[in-house]
């Protein structure tokens, strides 16, 4: 056990996962996917690629409530190849592309929603990274996943990249290096988030966007350098 608070008067457990517990994640994801209205926004991770984190590629942790998986976030430490992140944010060696976690799935039963599990569950798994081995963390999320998205920057991470992955489909490419602060900013631009053109030049230009605000026509993501 590596962690214990409250959801409301329930009291809950943070264990570090094993394979063992794959039934329980797999019928975790299927139960985040069913309450789901636009089912697009998961992909949920399939046995294989749940084993690859387990057996030593990353780090997984679960939330327990009565001996029952709720939540789950996971860190995976990836392959190089033509895919990697890092290629994303400007990293060009082997050895600084070893030095790169990502931010995989996260995952909260409908039911325990509202406890600010997502956070919570950051900032546990962040403890766990051995920051001596790895110095940047970066993930992907597409637009308009506004959950996602709020998650990514209350973490402090910023976008990088906005391009096509996953053989073309948009997203941002976030990255907040561990060993970094971050520095001021003379700059700033908000561009709505429909307005990929628009951001990409300026993430071109240097900037780097770090936060979000709703507007009665859309979202706009803020951008500075």
């Amino acid at each position: 056990m590596i962690a214990t608070g409250f959801l409301g008067q329930e009291p809950y457990e943070v264990h570090l996962l094993t394979k063992a517990h794959i039934p329980q994640l797999e019928r975790l994801q299927q139960d985040v996917l069913d309450g789901l209205t636009n089912k697009s926004i998961l992909q949920p991770l399939d046995e294989g690629e749940l084993s690859f984190i387990l057996e030593g590629n990353g780090v997984m942790i679960g939330v327990f409530v009565k001996e029952t998986l709720i939540a789950f976030r996971a860190l995976l430490e990836p392959e190089i190849d033509e895919e990697h992140l890092g290629y994303d944010i400007g990293l060009t060696t082997d050895d600084q592309l070893k030095k790169v976690l990502y931010q995989e799935i996260s995952n909260v039963h409908p039911d325990f929603r509202g406890f600010g599990l997502q956070r919570t569950m950051a900032d546990i798994i962040m403890e766990q990274v051995d920051t001596s081995r790895f110095k940047v963390v970066c993930a992907t999320v597409m637009p308009f996943n506004i959950a996602s998205l709020k998650d990514k920057f209350s973490q402090g991470m910023h976008v990088a990249a906005l391009k096509l992955k996953y053989g073309g489909k948009l997203r941002y490419v976030f990255a907040k290096y561990l060993d970094k602060t971050p520095q001021p900013w003379s700059e700033e631009a908000l561009l709505s988030m429909a307005d990929t053109e628009g951001q990409q030049k300026l993430l071109k230009d240097g900037y780097v966007g770090i936060a979000m605000q709703a507007k009665a026509d859309g979202w706009l993501v803020k951008y500075v350098k």
